[in-house]
């Protein structure tokens, strides 16, 4: 039987029952751990691994779990280990690029409290949350929130606005952020680092707002993905290095490769507009029109400047499937 890795959170950052309006230990038991087996030619596995652990929750009742979607992307098998030391075969349902969320069918009777959707707008900074784990409250932590704000991520991916919390949790993938009516806030998606003024930088976890579900939950539940025309996407890795956009990495047959944009490359303008920031690059991108759309760019490599032009694709073709065993 798929173990999960094994961690420890400090005793010092555990939640405590008392500190909190809700029953700490029910809200934490809807919180599961997921192991999923990805195909060794799957489009993913080169990148985010051919097994992969992290969280779910439970968000209904007849067995609907949330996660955080690189976890189950292209997954044949998926196994959730309760608190209670079951062990039940899943089944993944969906996932949104957009948001980053994912859903799983659990394939057996859970019998456990499904955690009703909070309003994530309404959490304010320094709220006392937790970010909570598998295993309860020895597996969860007693954080705060730090910080709401736009995140861009290099996989070309933008939040309007993520939270962030710290301290943060060891394992975050698919963590559930329990605001202060021990609803469900969140999910949680990266560790990062921030500079403080004194002493060594701050770990955080960046959270998935519960509200960027909401509209897309239904599709996700029908149809396996947003019932809504594809973005443009062009399969490469960037950054922002001193107020420039550089490539740093290109996904394998995709369709910047095609056309031999490569790492080091510098993004000047998209479709004539200069940029600097991710974030602005991305939206211009997919202000242009729908997946195939061609997507002109302004390239800076080895001291020259160039135009180039991708016929962007759709991310979920080069996927596999959910498929039912």
């Amino acid at each position: 039987m798929p173990a999960l890795p094994d961690y420890k959170v400090s005793p010092s950052v555990q939640p405590k029952p008392q500190e909190y309006g809700y029953d700490l230990d029910r809200a934490l038991a809807s919180v599961m751990g997921l192991h999923a087996i990805i195909p060794n030619d799957a489009f993913t596995a080169e990148t985010l691994g051919t097994e992969r652990a992290g969280n779910g929750v439970l968000i209904r009742e007849n067995g609907i779990v949330l996660t955080i979607g690189y976890l189950i992307t292209e997954a044949e098998t998926i196994w959730l280990h309760l608190n209670d030391g079951r062990v039940v075969p899943g089944h993944v349902l969906g996932y949104d690029q957009t948001t980053g969320f994912g859903l799983v069918q659990a394939l057996a009777k859970l019998d456990l409290p499904a955690l009703p959707l909070g309003d994530s707008t309404m959490i304010p900074l320094e709220e006392k949350v937790v970010v909570g784990g598998a295993g309860g409250r020895q597996k969860s932590v007693a954080a705060r929130v730090v910080g709401k704000q736009e995140f861009a991520g290099y996989w070309e991916y933008v939040l309007d606005e993520a939270i962030f919390t710290a301290p943060a949790h060891p394992n975050w993938g698919g963590t559930a952020l329990l605001g202060p009516a021990g609803d469900l806030l969140g999910i949680g998606s990266l560790q990062l680092e921030r500079a403080r003024e004194k002493g060594p930088n701050e770990h955080l976890n960046m959270i998935v707002p519960i509200d960027d579900l909401k509209p897309i939950l239904d599709d996700l539940l029908k149809f396996g993905r947003p019932n809504r025309p594809p973005r443009p996407w062009l399969g490469l890795y960037a950054t922002e290095i001193e107020d420039k956009i550089v490539v740093v990495g290109l996904a394998t047959r995709g369709p910047a490769q095609a056309v031999d944009i490569r790492t080091g490359d510098i993004i000047l303008a998209v479709a004539g507009r200069e940029v600097s920031e991710l974030a602005t690059a991305f939206r211009k991108i997919w202000s242009l029109g729908n997946a195939g759309v061609d997507v002109p760019l302004l390239i800076y490599r080895d001291g020259r400047t160039f135009e180039v032009t991708i016929a962007s694709g759709d991310r979920a073709r080069f996927l596999k499937g959910p498929s039912l065993h």
